[in-house]
């Protein structure tokens, strides 16, 4: 959390939400093969957001770079689980910018499904966790 000088602390938080990107991600061959849309929300946490203070565009997050970081990471591969692929997404927000928390909702807005269904989706929550004093005195 960013804190000033009046007492007040700030925490910036970053949403995209229904990022639609064409992959070929599926349990099936087929479903790999043809392809289909997902829909992404993604939201994290942007630590030591200037922007809040100074009002420029460089201290914050490039919507356009997060969404580059997600198609790249959803078209250069075929997994077969959203799992899977939301994991992945998640790992390169982390890296990228440092965050302490994200979350990945992928979802299949047409399944290939038998019944009528309006979406089928997974969402993965990656969070730093602290460092377990237990690990550091069993390396002893």
């Amino acid at each position: 959390m960013e804190s000033h000088d009046n007492g007040i602390e700030s925490r910036v938080e970053v949403e995209l939400r229904g990022l639609s990107i064409y992959t070929h991600h599926g349990v099936s061959d087929s479903e790999q093969e043809v392809g289909q849309r997902l829909e992404f929300d993604i939201s994290f946490d942007v630590p030591d957001c200037d922007a809040v203070l100074t009002d420029r565009i460089e201290d914050t997050v490039d919507y356009a770079e997060v969404c580059d970081i997600v198609a790249l990471a959803a078209t250069e591969r075929s997994y077969r689980t959203l799992e899977r692929l939301s994991q992945v997404v998640g790992e390169r927000l982390m890296e990228r910018y440092g965050c302490e928390s994200v979350r990945v909702r992928a979802a299949k807005p047409e399944p290939p499904l038998p019944l009528a269904i309006q979406e089928v989706a997974v969402e993965v929550v990656h969070e730093r966790g602290a460092e377990s004093d237990e690990d550091d005195s069993e390396a002893d």
